[in-house]
């Protein structure tokens, strides 16, 4: 398979490493600096497009894959304001997009196991629920798009719980973030009442686990049409 990196910092190349290892074959790697269009792309005889760069470039990266007929797997957070946008123009185009807060296996199965754990507790007003993320310094966005499906997912459960914030107040789900080093991601959810507190937690030791979630989204959406997430791929 032929890949496109859209984004070529630590993530990319990551990425790159574990596509090559695949077998799969990277036929453009693209960084801030490089001036490209649709037309570039298509002529790269991609096959699919993987876009790690920053909340200010995901909108217009992913329009111009559209634009190429290049299926784009999207790992940058913080662009969710545009998804209806993105999601119109990919149906209307007729595209391909897998997005994911997170693409880390580990994560989505967390995910699940959040989900889980949230309508089991929320039967029980003794307990008030918190979150705690960390990662490291570089991180733009704050809470992390991780963080925020975590939360979301909480919210659901718990008719009291109106939004999350990073101050606390009574009727919020309260995120505390920390930046911190070169944490690579921490997340965890802790239920506490008087007496004790029950906590799940995940924590990424290294890029490599969300490198490889990449790039099975990316065997995952060669020659789909369509709007997918790590669910579709994790067939959870």
């Amino acid at each position: 398979m032929n890949l496109a990196l859209i984004g070529y910092g630590k993530m990319g190349k990551m990425i790159e490493t574990i596509a090559l290892e695949r077998k799969h074959h990277v036929v453009l790697r693209l960084t801030s600096k490089d001036k490209w269009d649709s037309v570039a792309l298509r002529h790269s005889k991609t096959d699919v497009a993987i876009e790690f760069t920053h909340p200010g470039s995901a909108y217009d990266n992913i329009l111009q894959c559209f634009d190429a007929n290049v299926p784009v797997v999207v790992g940058t957070t913080g662009w969710y304001q545009h998804f209806d946008d993105i999601q119109n123009k990919c149906l209307q185009k007729n595209g391909s997009l897998l997005y994911a807060t997170n693409f880390s296996i580990g994560v989505n199965l967390f995910f699940k196991i959040n989900e889980l754990v949230a309508q089991l507790m929320n039967k029980y007003n003794s307990y008030d629920v918190q979150m705690l993320e960390v990662h490291h310094t570089q991180k733009k966005d704050a809470p992390s798009g991780t963080a925020i499906s975590i939360a979301e997912q909480i919210i659901k459960q718990y008719p009291n719980k109106k939004n999350w914030n990073l101050n606390l107040h009574k009727n919020d789900l309260y995120i505390d973030v920390h930046r911190a080093g070169d944490e690579k991601g921490f997340h965890s959810v802790c239920y506490q009442s008087d007496v004790d507190a029950i906590e799940i937690t995940h924590h990424a030791y290294s890029r490599k686990g969300f490198a490889l979630g990449a790039v099975l989204a990316a065997e995952f959406l060669k020659d789909k049409k369509g709007i997918f997430t790590m669910k579709d791929v994790l067939n959870l």
